[in-house]
């Protein structure tokens, strides 16, 4: 599970100042008190945007502030409220207080809680006025805004889960096409706890990606890395089955891909089910274009794979082919281009 974290300072709005004020009319030289109250302070407020899946925008802002409450006027008028904040988070979003560790909110998609109350505005001397004190010269001043340090911590199930077994080149195509820094090694399991990492298709649309240890037969049956990191690709929406195209054991893509599918079939029906993408690895390797196009030609043939299920040749060592498959995954994801609004507690 991703866990994204910052702190900030939040600070609502001050209410204003009730007013002190007399009427003066003509031929009223001393009428009553008419001191409006000053208006509230402006609140803060979370909204969980399933568009979002970073706290990214946090960074280098600590102090997020809403507006001032107006001061009361003369004629009883109130003073004009501040300005509400609303701060978009990403669903997933725990908000903590910063120094005392309780948790205040668990943000699910599209909802919207109030994190930081404004100030009620003073009262005007009207309301002051009594039969033995009919010209108060009494206002309240508004009380402050709501100020705390929180911190954030976004947990995020990644969108795409990467697959394949130990050497397959995940790891290296996350820091590829991530900011992500695994380690990078030629020898099994390399990586020893999920790996994640946001990519940019482009500057609007971002995918997040978890780089799952290399499986090894028997993992269903909690061999090797087993099933903590089955359960996390579980939730995953969908699986991008990274094959080695010139494996150095002198296994073929086919049989790798038979024996990840086998584990993750023996573990749960419903990853089995799960949408898939396979990109033919380290194709770098080959003479020309001839040849990869003859790699993934085979293995299509040898898999008897339908339309529904896509083969796109990469190479994340060099760099080759990664948009496409970018842009394969986010049609995958947000088929309908936009942030998904489904949620998975977990």
């Amino acid at each position: 599970m991703f866990v994204d974290e910052v702190t900030i300072t939040v600070q609502a709005g001050n209410g204003g100042d009730g007013c002190v004020s007399f009427y003066r009319g003509k031929y009223i030289p001393k009428g009553g008190p008419d001191g409006g109250d000053g208006g509230k302070g402006g609140d803060i407020l979370f909204h969980a945007d399933p568009g979002l899946n970073t706290l990214v925008d946090f960074r280098g802002v600590r102090l997020w502030s809403a507006e001032n409450g107006e001061p009361g006027r003369g004629k009883q008028q109130y003073g004009h409220a501040g300005k509400d904040r609303t701060i978009k988070v990403p669903p997933g979003t725990l908000v903590y207080d910063e120094h005392t560790g309780e948790l205040l909110h668990d943000l699910k998609p599209n909802e919207t809680v109030v994190v930081a109350k404004g100030g009620k505005g003073g009262f005007g001397n009207e309301h002051f006025k009594s039969p033995t004190n009919q010209a108060p010269r009494k206002a309240l001043p508004g009380e402050a805004g709501e100020r705390l340090d929180l911190r954030l911590e976004l947990k995020l199930i990644a969108e795409v889960g990467l697959v394949g077994l130990p050497n397959a080149g995940k790891s290296t195509l996350l820091k590829a096409i991530t900011r992500a820094d695994p380690k990078i090694a030629d020898y099994p399991f390399t990586t020893l706890s999920p790996q994640l990492g946001i990519a940019a298709v482009d500057p609007s649309r971002r995918l997040v990606f978890a780089d799952i240890p290399g499986l090894i037969e028997g993992a269903a049956s909690g061999a090797g890395l087993g099933h903590d990191f089955l359960r996390h690709i579980e939730r995953t929406q969908v699986i991008l089955h990274l094959l080695d195209a010139q494996p150095l054991d002198g296994s073929t893509p086919a049989e790798n891909y038979e024996t990840i599918r086998a584990e993750l079939a023996g573990y749960s029906d419903t990853l089995a089910e799960k949408r898939e993408l396979i990109a033919l690895n380290k194709t770098d390797l080959f003479m020309d274009d001839d040849e990869i196009t003859e790699a993934v030609r085979d293995l299509r043939s040898t898999l008897r794979l339908g339309n529904e299920t896509d083969v796109i040749p990469i190479s994340g060592g060099v760099g080759v082919g990664l948009q496409p498959l970018l842009e394969a995954l986010w049609k995958m994801v947000h088929p309908d281009g936009k942030g998904e609004d489904g949620w998975q507690e977990g």
